[in-house]
């Protein structure tokens, strides 16, 4: 009989199985990408650290394209892992959106809209039942206070704050915040409890960022002040997502500055994710290399 007995092979074998299992551990954690999920911050709502943006010109860029192209853009960024998507009442887009994420299950995206606080006379629960129908979807994700550009919006915005608390309890919202253009927006969001995520203009270079007010003009100088601010949400407990990352499209010649753009947003002003909008593939594809480089 050899000497190789049954009892040294199992031996042998376990020895093996366990020097393999520590050898297919890794050495180092897996690099974050822009398709990894994220908590927003207290509203423990997760999303892909890159989302759809649909409001280019207000959805114009994207409707220009038609229904048919629309979708195939959707569904590819979809099937490259992005699966966070945001559109908003006064877009062009949200039909368009609904229709083309129509048929994938529910709970395999993330959908953002955002509500025009301005209407006179109308119900809040009946406005948002009137977004899910154009959208398609049951429920929202995230439903923010749209383009807030004045100092006192955490008071004049109260009746759509408390609509959406009840839409929350209705279960067709499960969480909320604000958009804000403009210094005398944004420096109202530290410490306006009420909010849980605050989507924010931000890149390196000032451009179509927030200033004195809430024109989309160019700000550089108030870089600094926009970052600060956004920390001092991360402090408390708000997740923080970056738009304008391509300069509302003053960046669209520029690698360099759509590189930039990116790494500033996530490794300086310290966002949770970014939306940006897209009208090609590649657009796609360029925007998920950059943001996993800023991530690296």
């Amino acid at each position: 009989m050899s000497p190789f007995t049954r009892r040294s092979f199992v031996k042998t074998g376990l020895a093996a199985g366990a020097m393999a299992a520590v050898g297919t551990l890794p050495l180092t954690a897996a690099r974050p990408s822009a398709t990894d999920t994220v908590v927003l911050g207290r509203s423990k709502v997760e999303v892909t650290r890159l989302a759809f943006g649909t409001g280019t010109d207000s959805g114009a860029v994207l409707a220009a394209l038609g229904q048919k192209e629309v979708t195939r853009l959707v569904r590819y960024a979809h099937d490259r892992g992005i699966r966070f998507f945001e559109t908003a009442e006064a877009y062009q887009t949200p039909a368009m959106l609904g229709e083309a994420l129509k048929g994938l299950p529910r709970d395999s995206y993330q959908l953002m809209s955002k509500v025009t606080t301005f209407h006179e006379g109308i119900d809040p629960q009946a406005k948002f039942d009137e977004l899910r129908r154009t959208s398609q979807t049951e429920y929202f994700d995230i439903m923010l206070l749209h383009w807030q550009h004045t100092a006192d919006w955490p008071e004049t915005t109260k009746r759509w704050q408390d609509g959406i608390l009840e839409a929350q309890q209705r279960k067709i919202i499960r969480t909320h915040g604000a958009s804000v253009h403009g210094l005398p927006a944004l420096r109202q969001m530290p410490g306006t409890n009420w909010l849980d995520v605050g989507l924010i203009r931000i890149n390196h270079n000032g451009a179509r960022m927030d200033g004195p007010t809430s024109e989309d003009t160019n700000h550089p100088a108030n870089i600094s002040e926009v970052v600060d601010h956004i920390h001092q949400l991360k402090k408390e407990g708000l997740g923080v997502i970056g738009m304008k990352l391509c300069g509302g499209g003053q960046f669209e010649h520029s690698h360099e500055d759509r590189v930039k753009a990116a790494r500033f947003a996530f490794q300086n002003a310290g966002v949770d994710c970014a939306t940006i909008g897209f009208k090609s593939t590649q657009e796609i594809d360029e925007a998920i290399t950059n943001i996993n480089l800023a991530l690296a």
